[in-house]
């Protein structure tokens, strides 16, 4: 009769414990926030967007997973963007299966058709971020990005919630060339200002960046077989305010700063025409062999190459040489815009 007893008080307590275990568990699960991916503004809009009314909270815990070691730059590139806002700096692992929870997953897949595409679906649980090529993956990360609270752009930890609207999203670029143009011949800007354009570029997705590196007011490469272009024709800009010019070293570390945000730089040297900078810079390449004042106004039409001279194609093959051993994108801009100072029967020739 005791046994009977003891056996029942045991099954009793037993019980007690599954039942206050339960309790504690429901009491430890995070009830995920609700929210409307639908109302998200996207830039970009996506080709297609599927919202489940829900949220996943990136948190201390959190974990970014990758498919293969091809895939490790852009999953540390993640990591290091998110870090500065959030004040997490979220472990990066190596994954050939997306994990069961708390995680960001980015792997290649052949179901994603278009090179630049991507299918990013958010879960309770986690996010899946999958596309055809890195690229792909990078533009998957620049919606995250907008999705996320405006304050995750800040460089200091901000005190947040870092919810992210659950859903499915579908995207590939309609355009395959989707281009922005920086004029720094006018008015010169620094590289690291140059860097700040890129990534906002980036951001929107933008996948070619026109350098204008030459105008008359200012020349802004260096080309070390004419080297007064820079010391000379880089010194000025519109309004005569300070100047510069980018060493080819600085040249080469935008053009790799761009690619590694899937950019592709296309370098523009103008000419026959806003080539006073030049013109300034070598005398021989004038007609009457003298060289030109240096310009800082803003009218245009007033300068042009001396066609009928040699000089000037050997000058144009040794800027376009250089600049193209510099350039690994397909290609190279020559302007050829307003040059009302060359002479028609020139066109003729």
């Amino acid at each position: 009769m005791k046994t009977r007893y003891n056996s029942i008080f045991a099954l009793v307590v037993i019980s007690l414990l599954t039942i206050s275990s339960c309790k504690t568990e429901e009491k430890t699960k995070k009830t995920a926030i609700s929210k409307d991916l639908l109302k998200e503004n996207i830039i970009p809009k996506p080709v297609s967007l599927t919202a489940t009314g829900s949220s996943f909270e990136l948190n201390t815990k959190s974990e970014i997973h990758y498919q293969n070691d091809d895939l490790k730059p852009i999953a540390e590139y993640l990591s290091e963007l998110l870090q500065p806002a959030t004040g997490f700096k979220l472990p990066v692992k190596v994954m050939s299966s997306m994990p069961s929870t708390n995680h960001i997953y980015l792997s290649l897949s052949d179901s994603i058709q278009n090179k630049e595409g991507y299918q990013l679906t958010i879960k309770e649980n986690g996010i899946d971020l999958k596309a055809k090529k890195t690229a792909g993956l990078f533009y998957g990360i620049q919606t995250l990005r907008q999705l996320l609270p405006a304050n995750i752009e800040l460089k200091e930890p901000q005190k947040n919630t870092w919810l992210i609207a659950s859903g499915t999203i579908i995207d590939e670029p309609s355009y395959s060339y989707r281009g922005a143009m920086l004029d720094v011949a006018r008015h010169f800007i620094g590289v690291n200002d140059v860097k700040r354009y890129i990534d906002l570029l980036s951001f929107y997705k933008i996948n070619t960046l026109h350098i204008h590196l030459s105008d008359d007011q200012g020349w802004r490469i260096e080309i070390k077989s004419w080297p007064n272009l820079t010391t000379h024709g880089g010194s000025t800009e519109v309004g005569g305010g300070e100047s510069g010019f980018f060493t080819q070293e600085q040249y080469k570390e935008l053009v790799k700063y761009a690619q590694d945000r899937f950019i592709t730089i296309v370098p523009e040297i103008d000419m026959p025409g806003h080539t006073n900078a030049a013109l300034s810079s070598y005398p021989e390449l004038n007609c009457n062999g003298k060289a030109t004042k240096p310009y800082t106004g803003t009218r245009v039409g007033f300068s042009s190459f001396c066609t009928d001279k040699e000089i000037t194609y050997k000058f144009i093959d040794d800027v376009i040489r250089e600049l193209a051993a510099m350039t690994p994108g397909e290609y190279i801009h020559i302007g050829g815009d307003e040059s009302h100072a060359t002479p028609i029967k020139e066109y003729i020739k």
